[in-house]
């Protein structure tokens, strides 16, 4: 005879039929391995062009206001480091090699940097600026931000936001008591949304470590970079690290690495 699953099982069963497991990156001599889980009906194409409007609009916005670099030396140096960066992506992901990469450099006291999706780079100078920064340490934090781009870290949050929005709806359909949704809700956060997001930024450094030592810059750049982040306080704090949680592991964790990517680095100069 025919049995009724347990609603809860039933949430978690549909969840996962919509979520499919997927490789975004090879591991890399850093061996980042972790499987990922996106939902199945937000392609990668479709994050792709949400972003690069938004990505658009930014633009635009800073063009109105007269603040957008195009060929100002600061703009040259960012736009130099990253072609060398975009050469190393075929490594992790060889169809990256194929986006439509683009660079641009907003003049702006904002401590801030970031690769979207598709590979859309935003640099803001005050980044560079206030810091210090070397073209080591450019390097490292462009490295960083593509390899966030790389391993599709935005497509995966929205999937998880949508995963979580999927058990809501599902379990309001189906009449689930709060007890039984809070299960379902578990199986959520277990199914989708783990690892956290400390796990996506150890993945960035890792890979954006090793991104940088195939370009030619050097890996011990990643920590001094780290240092000066964690060194910028009060009102300088740089808003990069709002959306990057630092830690003392994260450093140490970079210098464990150095020496796998090491010989990388001197095969390229």
């Amino acid at each position: 005879m025919f049995q009724f699953k347990p609603l809860p099982m039933l949430l978690a069963a549909a969840l996962l039929a919509a979520c499919q497991s997927v490789n975004t990156t090879s591991g890399g001599a850093v061996g980042v391995e972790r499987k990922q889980y996106m939902f199945s009906a937000l392609s990668s194409e479709q994050v792709n062009q949400m972003y690069a409007q938004s990505y658009s609009e930014t633009l635009a916005e800073a063009q109105s206001k007269g603040v957008l670099e195009k060929n100002s030396p600061i703009s040259q140096r960012v736009n130099a480091i990253a072609n060398r960066l975009i050469k190393q992506v075929g490594v992790f992901r060889p169809d990256a090699a194929q986006w439509s990469w683009e660079v641009n450099v907003i003049d702006s006291p904002e401590l801030n940097a970031n690769c979207g999706p598709g590979g859309k780079i935003i640099f803001y100078t005050g980044l560079i600026e206030k810091l210090d920064l070397t073209d080591d340490e450019i390097a490292a934090v462009m490295g960083h931000e593509i390899a966030h781009a790389l391993r599709e870290h935005g497509r995966e949050a929205m999937s998880k936001a949508y995963g979580v929005q999927m058990a809501t709806q599902v379990g309001s359909i189906l009449g689930v008591g709060d007890g039984s949704l809070q299960l379902a809700n578990l199986g959520v956060q277990y199914l989708m949304t783990l690892p956290n997001s400390r796990s996506n930024e150890n993945e960035a450094d890792l890979i954006g470590l090793e991104l940088a030592a195939r370009a030619g810059y050097n890996p011990n750049a990643a920590v001094s970079l780290w240092q000066k982040m964690n060194a910028a306080g009060g009102s300088e704090q740089p808003e990069f690290l709002s959306t990057h949680p630092s830690s003392g592991s994260r450093i140490e964790s970079l210098k464990a690495t150095i020496p796998k990517v090491t010989p990388l680095y001197e095969q390229a100069l």
